[in-house]
Formats: structure tokens, C-alpha cells, sequence
């Protein structure tokens, strides 16, 4: 080994956060415990990177991640670490969709980003490989990173295979959208059956670019994963590779001692964005992105989204509302060969750093990718000649939501809407009236309630525009709600809605009959009220007691604010 490599070695071994439970006489009790699990002279002797581990069998998402650790374990043992595996908690998003369970699906992003903060912090541990799998472990794994500021790694567990159904593929989405085609007689018991039994074939996320494959892949374009470690599909030799990558990767950040603070610009949020809304994806990532930069102290508004998106070309067309899954994009060259287009078409900025040490265009020459003009696929088009001029997401203002509201536009249709508006206070009602077929075109159908604080926990509501959608409504009757659309969501649903019901915001002031005006082009969302009326019934309105007066969704339910921030709840950062 040269000179300068020792002294380098030995100027990393001096930053080692490790060595205050590891080095000397004094600390010969903590070795001790460390011996009783197996670990000898050598590992105490390298750096100590955590493996942050949400597997769990409650869900396919998560249910196949011990595998995939182990391979980041064999990656870290390898590149000379001391893998420490700890788990955290999960919750499967569509298990609990549709129930009161969806509202712990928005906490437990800030219990997975307390717990790893919390075991990392208490440890003394030097870095992080941070894996996930269903919804809300992506954002949770890249919050903890953000603010624990180690070196660290994220490793996704990958997607789905789509299902098969009567010739065509299928996913949950699918389900979800058959079970508002049955009530409305238009699908058999059978069919819905049949169609159950094989929308999900094994393990990993669900396969459209829902909000786990949203997360994954702007997990690449902001530089807290490799680029083409999205993709891969969750039982997959690749997926396997990716993994062992990522334990390898996270040894020589410890190394450069590269943090995420190095990583992270006001570059690296915009880069996320205009991928987010190139890929169409998921309104979700407008929460989670505003919650990350908040962690990381970089300012970051709702209106940066509309207005990187206005910028912005559509160039992909996968479900919710094309056909195509993560399988499709993987199989010609995966998330890289979108953000190459953005980057040479002048969109992202490719001077942007990434985990590797190296910028995303010196990682696009890396990568063995494909030459555009050799990809030919039906889903993926060219910046010249998008699906849309614009972005995927809007993000809508007025006098019925003065701090914005969110909308993913799935199709061409010019959604513009005018009528009186059915209001209920919570999900249930809503959906039973969905179920019982009394939308028809035109309608506006309010939710509300279900806020970061109102639930608590803005459930998310796809059994409701999944209903609507399979009676044949998904761009003629329009949803509103203080609560959040699921990633698989198509059509006019417009989430997200700040100042929230619970925060005295006009969406509380609505009442059956009237008439509610959506302008998307416009960006505009009002209700035909005056500033005076919509303060009188604020101010003469019953307010509803909590749902939870105790327990743990009590406590988040206080702390959380406004969704046009993020809904973050660490009192470090901007709340309101």
C-alpha cells in the first residue's frame, strides 16, 4: 500500500464516529457485546455501516428484503465494513387502502426517518445503506439520510412483475379500478375474481409508476442512489447486483467522507422534479420532495413544482395512465435513459453530484446504456415530441385552496369543469355513495377531513377514484379532498388541498349545492363564494372533535403541518 493511500486510510479511520464504542481499554465492555454476535478483531476495525431493513410479511413490497440485504451485506463485508443489520417498520398502503388503517400509512414516514435517525444516532454507527420497499419507506430511508447526514447509500427492493389477465398485463391498479366495474354490473363476480388471483404475481412494488417507483426513480435523478439502480425488478439477479453495488458504493463515500450535505443542491430538487413530472409520476412525490428538502434546508415551495413542470415535456406514458410498467422502462435501459433525454434536451442539469462521487452525465457515460435512436418503444418518446408539452403535475390555486392543491393529468382530455358539489367529511361516506352509483358526468365530489392533522395522516383514497374511474368517470367527475390520491390514481383528482379542513381552510367552509369552478390550464380552483361568506362559515361552523385523542396517531396528528410544506413533523424545520 502506498504512502499517500495509508495516510488517507488512516485520515478516514480518524473521522470513524465507530471508534467512540470500539477503540480502547474503556470501551473493552461494548467490544465485549459485539463478540457475543459474532463480530472479531477486523470488523471493529472497519467502519460500522448500518443496514436499514423494513422487511416485513405484510405486504410484497417489503416481503423479500432480507434477501436483498443480504446481498448489501455481502457488498459492505467485501469493500472492508462492519454490516450492521437493524430493522423498522412498514406499512402496506394497499392492504390498508380503503380503511381507517391508510391513516397510519403518511406516519410511519416519519417513524421509519425517527427510528433509523434514532438507532444510527445511538450506535454511533458511520454510515447507511437505507432500503425500501412499499410507499412511504422511500421518502422515510432518504429523510433519515438527509438528517442524520452520514454517508449513505439508498438501495431500492425493486417492483413487480405485472400480471397476466385475460391477455393483458395487470396490476393492483387494475383490481382496484375492477372492483368499481363490478358494482356498476359491468364485470362478473368471476371476472373480478380471476382478476384478483393474478394482478400480483410475487414479490416487490407495485409495477406502475405508482409513488414506490415515483420515489425510486427520483432516488436516482437527485443523487442519494446510483443511476440505473431503480428498475431492476425485486427478484431479479440484477436487483442483487444493485444491492451488492450499493454496500460497495456506501465504503468508499465513507471514505470520501461524502454526505449527503455534499450531495444535495437546490440543483438536485429541481433535477427530481423534472423527472417526476417527465415520467408522470406519482402526486405523492410533491409531498415527499417538499418534506426532503425541508430536512435538508434547502428552500423548496409547492410552486416550483407547477413551475418546472410548465418547462418540462412529458416524454413517458406508463400506468396509471398508459399501459406500461417499471418492467417495460427496465428492459430499455431503465430510469437513465429518461434522464439522459432531460439532461441533453437542457431539463436537468448534469453537472448535479451524485452518491458515486460523480456528476449524473459522468455516470451516463459509465452506464452501458442503449443509443436513443436504437430505442424504440411506444411508452417513451423523445423531449422534440412529448406525450405533452407540459409536466405531469399541476398544482392548482384559489380562493378554495389559497396555498395549492395537486393534480397529476393522466390523459389529453382538456379537464375544465364546472358544478355543485356533493360534500362528505370522511372517505366512507364518499365511497359508499360512489358504490351505489349516484356519480354521474359533471359532478364534484369533495372529501374532507382527511388532512395531515384532520385524519390524522391524509389517507390516501384509491378505492374511491379507482370506483369512479371503473364506472367510466375518470375525466368527467371531478374529486377534491385535503387527504392525498394514491400514485395509482388516474383522472381528476385534485389532492393536497391547504390550508386543510382541521386548519380552518375554505374546503371547510363548502356546503352541498355549491358551485365549485377547475380551470387546469389555468391553475385556478374556487368555489363561487366571496372572502366574507367563506369567513362567516368558517367562523359559525361546528368544528369536529379529533379522531384520536391518545396513542401514536394522536401525537403525529398534532404535529404534522401543512401538506403545501410537506406535512413534516420535526420542529426543526418549516411546519407552516
Amino acid at each position: 500500500m502506498s504512502q499517500q493511500r495509508q495516510r488517507e486510510d488512516g485520515e478516514a479511520a480518524k473521522r470513524l464516529r465507530s471508534r467512540e464504542v470500539t477503540d480502547g481499554p474503556e470501551r473493552a465492555p461494548h467490544r465485549a457485546m459485539f463478540r457475543a454476535m459474532g463480530f472479531d478483531d477486523a470488523d471493529l476495525d472497519s467502519p460500522m455501516v448500518g443496514v436499514a431493513n423494513p422487511a416485513a410479511d405484510i405486504t410484497p413490497c417489503n416481503v423479500h428484503l432480507d434477501h436483498v440485504a443480504e446481498s448489501t451485506i455481502d457488498g459492505i463485508e467485501e469493500a472492508g465494513g462492519m454490516p450492521i443489520e437493524f430493522g423498522t417498520i412498514t406499512i402496506s398502503d394497499a392492504i390498508s387502502m380503503g380503511t381507517e388503517g391508510m391513516k397510519a400509512s403518511l406516519i410511519s414516514r416519519e417513524v421509519i426517518a425517527d427510528s433509523v435517525e434514532l438507532v444510527s444516532f445511538g450506535e454511533r454507527m458511520d454510515a447507511l445503506v437505507t432500503l425500501a420497499g412499499c410507499d412511504k419507506n422511500l421518502p422515510g430511508m432518504m429523510m433519515a439520510a438527509i438528517r442524520t447526514d452520514l454517508p449513505t447509500v439508498f438501495c431500492y427492493g425493486g417492483s413487480i412483475l405485472p400480471g397476466e389477465h385475460e391477455g393483458r398485463d395487470v396490476t393492483v391498479q387494475d383490481v382496484f379500478e375492477g372492483v368499481g366495474t363490478y358494482a356498476q354490473g359491468e364485470m362478473s363476480r368471476d371476472e373480478l375474481d380471476d382478476l384478483e388471483r393474478n394482478a400480483c404475481p410475487g414479490a416487490g412494488s407495485c409495477g406502475g409508476m405508482f409513488t414506490a417507483n415515483t420515489m425510486a426513480s427520483i432516488s436516482e435523478a437527485i443523487g442519494l442512489a446510483p443511476l440505473g439502480s431503480a428498475s431492476p425488478l425485486a427478484e431479479s439477479d440484477e436487483r442483487e447486483a444493485v444491492a451488492r453495488e450499493a454496500g460497495e458504493v456506501v465504503l468508499d463515500a465513507i471514505e470520501a467522507d461524502r454526505k449527503p450535505s455534499d450531495i444535495l443542491t437546490r440543483a438536485s430538487f429541481e433535477n427530481a422534479i423534472a423527472l417526476q413530472v417527465a415520467l408522470g409520476g406519482s402526486t405523492n412525490g410533491v409531498l415527499h420532495l417538499l418534506a426532503m428538502a425541508a430536512e435538508a434546508g434547502i428552500d423548496l415551495d409547492i410552486d416550483t413544482f407547477d413551475e418546472i413542470s410548465q418547462r418540462t415535456p412529458k416524454i413517458a406514458n406508463l400506468q396509471p395512465g398508459g399501459t406500461r410498467v417499471m418492467e417495460d422502462l427496465h428492459e430499455i435501459g431503465g430510469v437513465p435513459v429518461v434522464i439522459r433525454r432531460l439532461v441533453e434536451g437542457g431539463y436537468m442539469d448534469g453537472d448535479a453530484m451524485t452518491v458515486t462521487g460523480r456528476t449524473i452525465a459522468e455516470e451516463l457515460d459509465e452506464l452501458d446504456l442503449p443509443a436513443d435512436e436504437e430505442i424504440d418503444a411506444d411508452f417513451l418518446r423523445p423531449v422534440s415530441d412529448p406525450f405533452d408539452e407540459e409536466g405531469a403535475i399541476r398544482i392548482l390555486k384559489g380562493n378554495l385552496a389559497p396555498e395549492g392543491a395537486v393534480l397529476k393529468v393522466t390523459s389529453d382530455d382538456e379537464l375544465r369543469q364546472e358544478g355543485t358539489v356533493r360534500v362528505f367529511e370522511g372517505e366512507e361516506d364518499a365511497m359508499e355513495y360512489v358504490q351505489e352509483g349516484h356519480v354521474k358526468s359533471g359532478d364534484v365530489v369533495c372529501i374532507r377531513n382527511e388532512g395531515p392533522r384532520g385524519g390524522p395522516g391524509m389517507r390516501e383514497m384509491l378505492g374511491v377514484t379507482s370506483a369512479v374511474a371503473g364506472q367510466g368517470h375518470a375525466d368527467d367527475v371531478a374529486l377534491l379532498t385535503d387527504g392525498r390520491f394514491s400514485g395509482a390514481t388516474r383522472g381528476f383528482s385534485i389532492g393536497h388541498i391547504a390550508p386543510e379542513a382541521a386548519a380552518d381552510g375554505p374546503i371547510a367552509a363548502l356546503e352541498d349545492g355549491d358551485t365549485v369552478s377547475i380551470d387546469v390550464s389555468e391553475r385556478r380552483l374556487d368555489v363561487d363564494l366571496t372572502d366574507e361568506e367563506i369567513e362567516s362559515r368558517l367562523a359559525e361552523r361546528d368544528r369536529p372533535e379529533p379522531n384520536y385523542t391518545s396513542g401514536v396517531l394522536a401525537k403525529y396528528g398534532e404535529s404534522f403541518g401543512s401538506a403545501a410544506n410537506g406535512a413534516v413533523t420535526n420542529p426543526g424545520v418549516k411546519r407552516e
